[in-house]
């Protein structure tokens, strides 16, 4: 990989169109719980709000797409969504 493919890959903030993947265990509430987590630290667009089940309906996926202003933003929107204790993975 070369210096230009790295840099063709860079995100720049601020990004209006940030895919936020979120999947945790199965639950009332689970996307609920997502939408205000992201809501504290971002503008998040639900129009693009897409959920889906496991085959085995054991875990939620959840996607949204927010407007991202930096690093710490979205570490800090990873932080307060791992802390919730139903999240799995957030990408």
């Amino acid at each position: 990989m070369t210096d230009t493919d790295v840099d063709s890959h860079k995100i720049v903030f601020p990004c209006a169109d940030y895919p936020i993947k979120v999947i945790g265990d199965t639950g009332a509430g689970f996307t609920a719980m997502v939408i205000e987590v992201l809501g504290k630290y971002a503008e998040v667009d639900l129009a693009t709000l897409a959920e889906r089940q496991s085959s085995n309906g054991k875990y939620t996926t959840v996607q949204l797409h927010i407007i991202a202003t930096g690093e710490e933003q979205l570490s800090d929107i990873n932080s307060a969504l791992r802390a919730t204790g139903p999240v799995r993975m957030v990408l």
